[in-house]
């Protein structure tokens, strides 16, 4: 029997901004696959929640009832235990860990939950070697979402998984690996071709997890033309990925932390809400339980049939074909 999957594409720090295309990319005529999706309306605060027939745009909130503006570290926990991170702490917090945010992490980090029952999830990037080398000489600090994964008993990904066919590259394409690191035997694909590498890479597990984090990188450097291209890459990407899947059985999000290139002119974090879009498989009634960073564990464990308690469904109707695994610098932008 088919199993139930849910592959999720984090892009950091993407909102939901005013449909001004000298500042938001988000407002440029030129991603096919969105325009498609969304049936000609763009992810910005004019269109609001939208359901089209191919999809489920859900601006989410990221304040979380905190003031001031949403930072990754406490966001990405947030997005990963179903836990309001931002609250707990009293003020949002990153882009770096410390002990209270690892704390939320180790409680409720949704790779360590899903293994504990029995699934199967996976964190798909890949990393170079220089980055654990600063990692083990105390250079660098795990971010949220890497920090998640180990802690839920997988190791990061490496040069071998890439070169082997087990991982993506952050840029999905692996171009980066060849131009700008040093790897000239990784494998290259177009965007498209990315798209059905991850879908093929998703058919072990019952949920698959990308970190593409340039968005945010390239809204920082208030860089617009640069964020269009690399949203178009990602387009092209969505394209590949939804060509190849079976989309009765899998739900595919896309979402994020908190925005920040959505307003291309400061390069500073914003208090919108992030881009969400909800594609697949129940994708109404999944799209119906989000409103903030903190609704999506909740509904991606009911969907894959671990319900919280007090959700409509039952431990008995749980989806079929899971596969028992053993569980295995303060910046305020």
């Amino acid at each position: 029997m088919r199993r139930r999957r849910v592959i999720l594409l984090f892009l950091d720090g993407v909102g939901v901004g005013a449909d001004d295309p000298a500042s938001n990319p988000l407002a440029m005529g030129v991603y096919p696959t969105l325009d498609r999706l969304l049936a000609g309306r763009r992810p910005v605060v004019e269109t609001g929640r939208l359901s089209a027939a191919e999809a489920e745009l859900v601006p989410l909130d990221a304040a979380l009832g905190v003031s001031g503006r949403p930072q990754s570290a406490t966001g990405q926990a947030a997005l990963v235990t179903g836990i309001n991170a931002a609250e707990r702490l009293g003020e949002h917090f990153g882009p770096w860990l410390d002990d209270r945010v690892r704390a939320v992490l180790d409680e409720g980090g949704i790779f360590r939950r899903l293994r504990d029952l029995g699934a199967s999830p996976y964190f798909c990037n890949a990393y170079p070697r220089a980055y654990f080398d600063a990692v083990e000489r105390g250079r660098r600090r795990l971010s949220a979402l890497p920090y998640a994964a180990v802690a839920g008993g997988q190791p990061l990904l490496t040069y071998a998984d890439l070169c082997a066919g087990r991982a993506l590259s952050a840029d999905f394409t692996g171009e980066g690996w060849r131009d700008e690191l040093g790897y000239p035997d990784v494998p290259v694909y177009t965007p498209r071709e990315a798209g059905q590498v991850l879908w093929q890479l998703s058919q072990p597990y019952d949920f698959i997890f990308f970190e593409g984090w340039q968005t945010d990188v390239l809204g920082h450097a208030q860089n617009h033309a640069g964020a269009v291209q690399w949203l178009q890459r990602f387009d092209a990407v969505l394209a590949g990925l939804l060509a190849a899947a079976d989309l009765n059985q899998t739900l595919v999000v896309v979402t994020s932390d908190h925005g920040n290139v959505e307003e291309c002119r400061h390069g500073k974090h914003t208090t919108n809400p992030v881009l969400t879009l909800v594609l697949g498989a129940d994708r109404q009634r999944i799209a119906g339980r989000l409103h903030g960073l903190t609704d999506l564990v909740p509904a991606v464990m009911e969907f894959l049939g671990f319900p919280e308690p007090g959700t409509e469904r039952s431990a008995a109707t749980a989806a079929p074909g899971l596969r028992k695994t053993r569980p295995v610098r303060r910046r305020r932008d």
